[in-house]
């Protein structure tokens, strides 16, 4: 029996962390790897560009909260993915990249590159297999590290030296599952909650906002609940966990630059903001204008003094969400029945009935108003269907969907970066196999990964891709108009997305009349397959955060 390749060894290190799905584009330097996983029965998506590996692994790792797997070969590969590691740096999402490395016994090789300078200027880390004695270890100390740092680890190991027979040791070490500390819930100091709630018991307008550290922590969401009705308040949530309170009335959904109107003028009343499991980042705070009258507690595992240069809170609890909310609910009491309250069915109602963004725009002929989109699609699709949201001026008025549970839908947009929506909406395909995704876009967005579509459409992937075409790239004339400056650098014409999409074998149409959506969507879902609705929108109507920020 001939000796195993070190390729194969290194394919049972990554097998023995449970790794179900990872997302490729095969080169020289990890082709023969990534066949030796398969063969091992992890299921692999093959894309067509390398950012979109990583990309689409970000979304899986999301939505199953486990570590995204991709690979990447040697130089250009690797350096296809500039933007989708930061992106994963900034949203403290685990990945290990398994990217291979340029031959070391050649004296020149024309895709030699010093990867790890590149790997660790956009914010990840690198790790060097060139010893056959530490590879193993070091494979699965990645995986140990991705998930205490919350942040992608790429592994480069020189081809040549995957392709020798195995010499060393077979024998794999501990994976991360066994080596990582198995934490039991932090619990906050009596006397800190004793001193917040004497604090809380003195405000009058509370919003408890949430973020992802509530999300996963066990019993939060309904504890969070149960301390905004305490305090006759209301509730919140940092844009990625938008739909965490979808079913109370009393939801203002998201706090931030994509908040409501109705939003905004709460939280500039509010005299205290509770921010549980939130990382008060500028974007939520509106650069720290939202509630410019109230008093900031903040609740975390690791609170901090300073995010994103500006100090966040005024006061600190130190503990897990959800045990630190309860005991915050516990230490104040029942609600007294005369105590003054700012919830009332009149607010409910304005919370439930007014527009996200009631500011008026001319009409024009044979173009749709984005937000009139918005609303028809929310309308049409199930709630049950997973929905992706992109980036880029038209993600506002997608995120203007409150009713959806933050389950089935996933935003990841800390980088601000387009193009990023067709990988998002593969990765959470395969995370959630047999389920519809609908994944929300604009043109300029989805031109820049377009040849995905002959992904979803290879594996099979029930993707429904909504793209609002302004025949431009929509952040850009708005800025370009708001400094009385042509817009013509960024503006394209509006592409026949309907017939790209049957070009592709998938189903194509230009929506026109939004009442046509609902019979659109029992057909998809009664198809196999992805397909694309282009609507053709106004590029008249901003959005109010760019109202805001680039008034005319």
């Amino acid at each position: 029996m001939s000796a195993k390749k070190t390729y194969e060894i290194l394919a049972e290190a990554f097998h023995q962390e449970q790794v179900e799905t990872c997302f490729a584009l095969l080169g020289d330097a990890n082709m023969n790897w990534a066949t030796a996983l398969a063969g091992l029965g992890c299921d692999f998506v093959y894309v067509r560009h390398e950012h979109c590996a990583v990309a689409a692994a970000m979304a899986y790792a999301r939505s199953r909260n486990t570590v995204g797997v991709s690979t990447v070969t040697c130089g250009p590969g690797l350096t296809q993915v500039m933007t989708a590691l930061p992106a994963a740096v900034r949203a403290h999402i685990p990945l290990v990249v398994f990217a291979g490395e340029s031959p070391l016994k050649n004296h020149w090789y024309n895709q030699e590159l010093e990867q790890a300078p590149f790997v660790k200027a956009c914010g990840a880390d690198y790790h060097a297999l060139h010893h056959p004695d530490r590879m193993l270890r070091q494979i699965r100390d990645a995986f140990v590290q991705a998930q205490e740092e919350m942040r992608p680890v790429v592994l480069g190991v020189p081809f040549d030296l995957q392709n020798l027979d195995w010499k060393g040791d077979s024998k794999l070490p501990a994976p991360s599952r066994d080596v990582l500390p198995k934490m039991r819930p932090m619990p906050p100091h009596p006397e800190d909650v004793a001193d917040m709630a004497a604090v809380i018991a003195e405000k009058r307008k509370v919003i408890v906002m949430a973020g992802l550290g509530a999300l996963r922590s066990e019993g939060a969401t309904e504890a969070c609940k149960a301390l905004a009705e305490r305090c006759g308040g209301l509730l919140a949530t940092t844009l990625p966990v938008r739909g965490m309170f979808h079913d109370d009335p009393f939801n203002l959904s998201i706090a931030g630059g994509f908040s409501s109107d109705v939003t905004r003028e709460c939280f500039a009343e509010a005299d205290m903001v509770i921010a549980v499991g939130a990382s008060l980042a500028n974007h939520n705070s509106y650069n720290g204008t939202l509630y410019p009258n109230a008093e900031v507690l903040r609740i975390d595992t690791a609170p901090t003094t300073l995010t994103q240069g500006r100090i966040t809170a005024h006061r600190h609890l130190r503990g897990d969400a959800g045990m630190s909310v309860r005991a915050l609910v516990e230490a104040l009491g029942p609600r007294d029945a005369n105590a003054p309250s700012w919830r009332s069915p009149e607010l409910a109602d304005r919370i439930r009935t007014s527009p996200a963004d009631g500011s008026v725009h001319a009409q024009e002929q044979g173009l749709l108003d984005p937000r009139d989109v918005a609303i028809a699609l929310d309308a049409a699709l199930p709630k049950t269907w997973e929905a992706v949201n992109s980036s880029g001026h038209c993600s506002y008025f997608f995120a203007q969907m409150p009713d959806r549970p933050v389950e089935n839908f996933l935003t990841i947009r800390e980088f601000g970066a387009i193009g990023n929506g067709t990988s998002f909406a593969m990765g959470v395909a395969a995370a959630k196999p047999g389920k519809p995704v609908v994944m929300f876009d604009g043109d300029g967005s989805l031109l820049m990964h377009i040849q995905e579509l002959e992904t979803m459409k290879r594996h099979g992937m029930k993707v429904l891709i909504c793209v609002m075409n302004d025949g431009a790239y929509g952040s850009e004339i708005h800025k370009l108009r708001s400094e009385g400056l042509t817009d013509e650098g960024a503006v394209f014409g509006r592409p026949d997305f309907a017939a790209i999409a049957r070009g592709f074998g998938l189903q194509g149409e230009t929506v026109t009349d939004l009442d046509t959506l609902p019979d659109l969507a029992r057909r998809f879902e009664a198809s196999s397959g992805p397909a694309i609705w282009d609507f053709h929108v106004s590029d008249q109507i901003l959005s109010p955060l760019m109202q805001r920020a680039h008034p005319k």
